[in-house]
């Protein structure tokens, strides 16, 4: 489906160059706005696809600022155009998920703790979100001023957390029609606030799941060598299977096995006829995790028949790894450097960490960061994923100048 732009024409403004002083300064207002505009996305987290609350707060945002934003056809997540897209200059898209997580808020002392049970913005989720509005905002009135120099797209994103990932949906709903390059951050608990992390090649891993079930005839533990012993046969599964895989792929790929769930019988001296296990397939390199399906289904079904157990096995897919494009990681470099100075950016680390984002990078080229959220000098890491989790707002203050400052500086394709 194409998704043609219904706005304001942009002005023929040039990009403004590296080292010069950029416009769009984030104002004391609005900055408060974005504030309690994230906070009440934080009270109210709703899970992918189900972010009916939080799209029309999106969309009544920009509608108020006289944007003309257009929910997905997936009926969640939206995106908006500031400037129209004449067909030849490639727009740059800014994108944010706005999906929570199913875990309780443990936060005790917080007054915009979570309000819907076992639902947290664990991830940042509310973080990305309000910095690509507060961006978009601030970019909208520099375009009525003429001084936009190309067209931008938010893209507001449902469903990141739900494997395969949204932004699959997304792509079938033409939110990259007229794109050209994308960006986006992740909060990471282990930057300061007031910096970034920056990697070319790939900032993340590759993420899927694994459900195994083994079935087989149980008996009395009296007399294991009459039956299926599926306990020991799941444990075996569990130990060797990870470092069977390992030696079968460039042991520079990181491709992982890891296991989270093992279940299996009901009483000490019965063995069972039925075990389940779950996990994740994680790998660093985009080859090996297309070659990984066979392998890792493979070298299961050896170790179950090893054990004559009958193995069921249900390979999710989820997502390839986040390579960010050099160029791309260049032109966030130079937006935060112009705002803040060099020493504001910091390389970072590959993370084992799926982001579905990496879904954009098949089509175009694009590049995340990692936006810092923790409190300079604060000790304690509030992680990713986990209960207690929140960020120190100066971020959003940080995002939306990256956001605007890359924005300016694109001279795009």
């Amino acid at each position: 489906m194409s998704l043609e732009s219904e706005a304001e024409p942009v002005g023929e403004a040039a990009a403004v160059a590296p080292g010069a002083a950029l416009p769009g300064v984030l104002s004391d207002a609005l900055l408060a706005e974005l504030v309690a505009f994230r906070r009440d996305l934080h009270m109210h987290p709703e899970l992918g696809n189900q972010e009916f609350r939080t799209t029309a707060a999106i969309k009544a945002r920009l509608e108020k600022a006289g944007l003309r934003p257009r929910v997905l056809a997936v009926g969640t997540g939206l995106i908006c155009d500031i400037g129209e897209w004449d067909g030849r200059r490639p727009m740059l898209a800014l994108r944010a998920d706005i999906d929570a997580l199913p875990i309780p808020d443990t936060k005790s002392e917080c007054a915009y703790r979570s309000t819907v049970p076992d639902r947290a913005h664990a991830c940042g989720h509310d973080v990305h979100t309000t910095v690509v509005l507060g961006a978009g905002l601030v970019l909208a009135e520099l375009h009525r001023q003429g001084r936009l120099p190309r067209p931008v797209r938010l893209l507001f994103q449902p469903a990141e957390e739900v494997l395969p990932g949204g932004a699959a949906d997304a792509i079938e709903c033409g939110v990259l029609d007229g794109v050209g390059r994308i960006i986006a951050v992740h909060c990471d608990p282990r930057v300061d606030a007031g910096r970034i992390g920056l990697r070319q090649g790939a900032i993340t891993s590759a993420c899927d799941r694994l459900e195994v079930a083994l079935d087989g005839p149980g008996g009395h533990t009296a007399r294991p060598h009459l039956t299926t012993d599926l306990v020991t046969a799941a444990a075996r599964v569990v130990t060797d299977v990870s470092p069977l895989v390992a030696r079968r792929v460039d042991t520079r790929s990181g491709l992982a096995v890891t296991w989270g769930r093992i279940e299996s019988g009901h009483a000490p001296n019965v063995i069972p006829q039925h075990a389940e296990l779950s996990g994740t397939v994680r790998c660093l390199d985009l080859d090996a995790w297309r070659a990984a399906p066979d392998i890792v289904v493979a070298a299961i079904d050896e170790i179950a028949n090893l054990h004559r157990a009958k193995s069921e096995i249900t390979y999710v897919r989820g997502v390839p790894p986040v390579v960010n494009d050099p160029d791309v990681t260049e032109l966030l470099r130079d937006a935060m450097t112009a705002r803040r100075g060099a020493a504001s950016v910091e390389g970072t680390e590959q993370s084992l960490g799926g982001e579905d984002f990496s879904w954009y990078l098949e089509h175009v080229p694009g590049a995340m960061a990692r936006l810092g959220v923790r409190t300079p000098g604060e000790r304690t890491v509030r992680d990713l994923h986990q209960g207690d989790f929140d960020a120190d707002e100066h971020a959003i203050t940080v995002g939306v100048e990256l956001f605007t400052a890359a924005a300016l500086l694109d001279a795009g394709a």
